[in-house]
C-alpha cells in the first residue's frame, strides 16, 4: 500500500505547504502512515484524513482551533479536531467546549457532535497530529506528523489577513511561537478536558474570536450548530 499525501492534499493548501516540507521527512511519514492503516486499525478513516482541509479552503480560513490528535475510539474521528460525527456519544471535551459555548454567547448545546458546519465558516480544525492507532491517545506522535502540522500554521502566518488562533492546553500554546505576524491575534486557555476544565470555563474564546475578526473587519462566525 502507497499513500501521496501531498498529491490527497486540496491543491490550495498543497501549493502552500509543499515549499515549507522537507521531501524525505515528508516520505518517511508517508510509508509511516500508509503501513498503519495496511496493517492497524488507525483511525480517521484514510478517505477522511484531510477533511480540515477539504472543509476549509486556505484562502477562507479565518480561524484555526488546534487539537493534538484525534480521537482513538471506533466512530469517533472524521479529520476535524474535537468534533465527531452525527449520531456518536459527545467526546468530555467537546461537551466542556458546548457548555462554554453556551456561557460565552448562550447558544443551547448542540445534540450532534459534528462541528462541520464551522469548517465550512472557515474554521480550520486541525489536529496536531493527524492518525492514531485505535485504542491507544497518541501512538502517532512524533512520527512527523508536527512537522506537517506546523507547515499549515507557518502557512496560515503568512496570510496578510488576520487569522485567529486558538490555543488549549499546554501542547497547543506551544504552537504560539509559530504565529509571528502582528495581523494575527492568539488566543490562549486551559484545554477544555475535564482534567482542565475549571480553567476552561469562563475563558469566553468565542466572542473573544468574533471580537478580532471584526476589529480586523472580517465578519463573524456563527458558532450555533443547530
Amino acid at each position: 500500500m502507497s499513500l501521496d499525501l501531498m498529491e490527497s492534499l486540496p491543491g490550495d493548501w498543497r501549493e502552500r505547504l509543499d515549499p515549507l516540507l522537507d521531501p524525505i521527512a515528508t516520505a518517511a511519514l508517508e510509508a509511516f502512515v500508509a503501513a498503519e492503516y495496511a496493517e492497524q486499525t488507525v483511525y480517521p478513516p484514510q478517505a477522511d484524513l484531510f477533511n480540515a482541509f477539504r472543509h476549509c479552503a486556505y484562502e477562507n480560513t479565518r480561524v484555526l482551533i488546534l487539537g493534538q490528535d484525534p480521537y482513538h475510539g471506533p466512530g469517533q474521528a472524521h479529520g476535524l479536531s474535537f468534533s465527531v460525527r452525527e449520531g456518536v456519544r459527545l467526546p468530555p471535551s467537546l461537551r466542556n467546549i458546548y457548555k462554554e459555548l453556551a456561557a460565552d454567547l448562550e447558544i443551547p448545546p448542540a445534540g450532534s457532535g459534528d462541528l462541520t458546519r464551522w469548517a465550512d465558516q472557515g474554521v480550520l480544525l486541525l489536529n496536531a497530529v493527524l492518525t492514531v492507532r485505535a485504542g491507544d491517545a497518541g501512538s502517532h506522535a512524533g512520527k512527523g506528523w508536527e512537522d506537517f502540522t506546523d507547515a499549515a500554521i507557518r502557512a496560515l502566518n503568512d496570510k496578510t489577513d488576520r487569522v485567529v488562533f486558538v490555543l488549549w492546553g499546554a501542547y497547543a500554546r506551544k504552537k504560539a511561537r509559530l504565529i509571528t505576524g502582528p495581523q494575527h491575534t492568539v488566543i490562549e486557555s486551559a484545554h477544555p478536558s475535564p482534567l482542565s476544565a475549571k480553567k476552561f470555563f469562563g475563558t469566553r474564546p468565542f466572542s473573544a474570536v468574533n471580537k478580532a475578526l471584526v476589529d480586523a473587519g472580517r465578519s463573524e462566525i456563527d458558532w450555533n450548530l443547530a
